[in-house]
C-alpha cells in the first residue's frame, strides 16, 4: 500500500508539471564591468540570449557583475528557476530579458574587478540551488584588480563545476607581450582545476553551440 500511495503521489506530481528541480542545470553568468572592458559589454547579450534560448524548465540561471568586491547578492542582477509550465517559463525569461535590458541600458564601470570574489559568490549561488550540473561563466578579460589591501587567499569551492572563459580579449600589454595572455590563461586553468572544477575558454562568441554542456 505504501508503495502504491509513492508512486501515485510520483504522478500526481508529474501531472502537476513540477520542475526537475535539483536535477536540472544551474548557470552563473558573471559579466566583468571594470574600466575599458566595458566597451565590450553588448556582446554580453548574445551570450545571455543563448542561455536563455537554451535552459529548459527546472534549470536555473543567474546573471551578476563582477564588481570591486562581490561578495554580496547585491551584484546579482537576475536569477530564476524555470518553472515547469512552458507558458510560466516563458514568462519568466521575458522577465528576465527586461531586467538585463535595464542593467545595460545604465551599466557603470567598476573601478576594481574582483573576479574571486565574484566566483565565490557563484559557487555558493550554485550550491544552493541543489543542482549537480553547475556552470559558471566569465565574461572578463581575466585581469583581476583588487583594492589596496584586499587579498584573495581563499580556495574556491568548485568541485564538479564547470568554469567557462568568455571574450577573454587581449589587452595592451599583451600586444606587445603575448605571452602574458598565454600565462594570464594558464594561471585561472591552474586556479580552477586546483578547486576541483573545469576551466576552457571560449573567444567565438558566434560558436556557442555546447556552451553548457550535460
Amino acid at each position: 500500500m505504501r508503495r502504491l500511495l509513492l508512486t501515485l503521489g510520483c504522478a500526481a506530481a508529474l501531472l502537476a508539471g513540477c520542475s526537475s528541480g535539483p536535477h536540472g542545470r544551474a548557470v552563473y553568468l558573471l559579466v566583468d564591468t571594470s574600466g575599458t572592458y566595458t566597451k565590450e559589454i553588448d556582446r554580453a547579450n548574445a551570450i545571455i540570449n543563448y542561455l536563455l534560448g537554451t535552459l529548459e524548465p527546472g534549470d536555473s540561471f543567474a546573471v551578476a557583475r563582477i564588481d570591486s568586491a562581490s561578495f554580496s547578492e547585491k551584484d546579482i542582477i537576475a536569477h530564476v528557476t524555470f518553472a515547469g509550465q512552458p507558458s510560466k517559463a516563458n514568462n519568466q525569461k521575458r522577465a528576465f530579458r527586461r531586467a538585463m535590458t535595464r542593467f545595460f541600458n545604465h551599466v557603470h564601470a567598476s573601478q576594481y574587478t574582483d573576479i574571486r570574489g565574484g566566483m565565490l559568490q557563484a559557487a555558493e549561488w550554485l550550491h544552493e540551488t541543489g543542482s549537480k550540473d553547475r556552470h559558471i561563466l566569465v565574461f572578463s578579460d581575466l585581469k583581476e584588480d583588487l583594492p589596496p589591501g584586499h587579498k584573495q587567499n581563499f580556495k574556491l569551492p568548485l568541485d564538479g563545476t564547470h568554469v567557462v572563459a568568455l571574450n577573454v580579449s587581449k589587452l595592451l600589454p599583451d600586444q606587445v607581450d603575448p605571452e602574458r595572455y598565454v600565462e594570464r590563461v594558464k594561471r585561472w586553468r591552474h586556479r580552477v582545476r586546483k578547486a576541483g572544477g573545469d576551466f576552457r575558454v571560449v573567444n567565438d562568441l558566434s560558436r556557442l553551440d555546447g556552451l553548457i554542456k550535460r
